[in-house]
């Protein structure tokens, strides 16, 4: 008897419903927006330790980012949603998006830039991050009988982490001025003599999490391909169109470091993207990529302090830099 008035009731197309347990979808979602609140709050603490030895901008991010309580709890819980609701495949080619991205830009940095660059990218790659997190999971997980218990335990340690963090930036924005020079705290003291290694830490953290995710990116898009020739229709466009589109993506970043060109650079490759998935792809993918331009506006959007510190920081060095041939040239003369 259900079952015949069930058969009046419509149902939702198959692009529409999630792909696994919706509870392991949104534990995965909430490991990555875990790992992007990591990883802000760490370039917080970076940015804000670092700009203590520049007299002109000792407040920059505290002052930018004093409001940003309520946001960050919002932009938590909306990427929390997102990644749950993108789909394995699509969360794979923005990973693999992004390793092509970053190694792109480490080759047509300038070398004088690379240290610029790099933190522009770690800025950059926070939703890519989350979806590493999601295809890692996935994969690692598929098919396992009692995948929530472990992806529970995961959320857990995750919010663990992503609490401390947060507590740290917020302990270091309120008194890190005070106590590293009155030498009170022993974490503002630790931050003050150790808190250049946060960078090359995330660097190293990064490095290993997206190897592990490019490896799962692979296997669980070549698990929708039948035959080689169809893995080859699907790849050959994408490495050739791709690689073009993010080295001409980068040079012009380089050419013009602002927050626009950033904007202009998401909406281009998941643009591409969007284009290759209406070729090649399936309406499920379509709409979630849709959704991964909303979970780039929720990293990018909030993360402005970030972004003007970034690029402050590489007109700063550039500065000295110029300074420092100046200086050099003048020495030359006089001798």
């Amino acid at each position: 008897m259900f079952s015949f008035f069930s058969s009046f009731v419509p149902s939702l197309p198959t692009w529409f419903t999630l792909e696994t347990n919706p509870l392991n979808c949104i534990l995965q979602g909430l490991v990555g927006a875990c790992g992007i609140s990591v990883l802000c709050n760490l370039l917080r603490v970076y940015l804000f330790v670092e700009a203590q030895s520049i007299a002109d901008s000792k407040d920059d991010i505290k002052k930018k980012s004093s409001h940003g309580g309520l946001i960050q709890k919002l932009q938590f819980w909306i990427l929390t949603v997102i990644l749950g609701f993108v789909g394995s495949r699509v969360a794979s080619l923005v990973v693999l998006e992004f390793c092509l991205r970053a190694v792109s830009s480490r080759l047509t940095a300038p070398s004088d830039k690379l240290g610029d660059s790099l933190l522009q990218l770690l800025v950059q790659c926070q939703f890519s991050l989350g979806c590493a997190f999601n295809c890692s999971l996935h994969f690692l997980h598929e098919e396992a009988p009692q995948a929530w218990l472990s992806l529970l335990l995961a959320a857990g340690l995750s919010w663990f982490l992503a609490s401390q963090c947060s507590r740290l930036w917020h302990h270091v924005k309120a008194m890190y001025p005070i106590h590293s020079t009155q030498r009170y705290c022993g974490v503002c003291i630790g931050l003050l003599t150790t808190g250049t290694s946060i960078l090359p830490f995330l660097c190293s953290a990064l490095i290993l999490t997206f190897s592990v995710a490019s490896i799962a990116a692979i296997s669980s898009i070549n698990q929708h391909f039948l035959s080689t020739t169809e893995a080859l229709r699907f790849w050959t466009p994408l490495t050739i169109c791709y690689t073009l589109l993010i080295i001409y993506m980068n040079d012009e970043q380089h050419r013009q470091p602002s927050g626009q060109a950033l904007l202009n650079m998401v909406i281009v490759r998941l643009g591409g993207l969007l284009v290759l998935m209406l070729t090649v792809g399936r309406w499920a993918d379509v709409l979630h990529i849709l959704v991964c331009f909303i979970g780039e506006a929720a990293c990018l959007l909030p993360a402005q302090d970030l972004l003007d510190s970034a690029f402050k920081d590489v007109a700063d060095v550039s500065r000295r830099s110029v300074m420092k041939t100046e200086n050099q040239r003048r020495q030359k003369k006089l001798d």
